[in-house]
C-alpha cells in the first residue's frame, strides 16, 4: 500500500537543496511524493499550514509534518 508524501518548499537555495536529495531519501514503493512548489502555488499554503507546516523547506509524511533545515517561514509565503 503506497502512502502519500508532500514536500513543500518555495525554491529558496535550502528548499531546492532538499528537493534533490529528497528522491534518495523516500522510498517510492511506499509513498507517493506531491510536490508543492508553494511560490507558484499559493493557494496551497493554507493546506501545507492545516498540515502543521510552519517553514518550508518541510515534508508532510502520513499527516506529521517534518521541517527540514529552515529556508522561509510560512507565514512570509501568504
Amino acid at each position: 500500500m503506497q502512502h502519500k508524501a508532500i514536500f513543500y518548499h518555495a525554491g529558496c537555495p535550502v528548499c531546492v537543496a532538499a528537493e534533490e536529495n529528497l528522491a534518495n531519501a523516500i522510498d517510492p514503493a511506499r509513498y507517493t511524493v506531491d510536490i508543492v512548489h508553494l511560490g507558484e502555488h499559493p493557494a496551497r499554503v493554507s493546506e501545507a499550514e492545516t498540515a502543521g507546516v510552519k517553514s518550508v523547506p518541510a515534508l508532510v509524511l502520513d499527516g506529521t509534518a517534518f521541517h527540514i533545515n529552515f529556508g522561509a517561514n510560512l507565514s512570509d509565503l501568504a
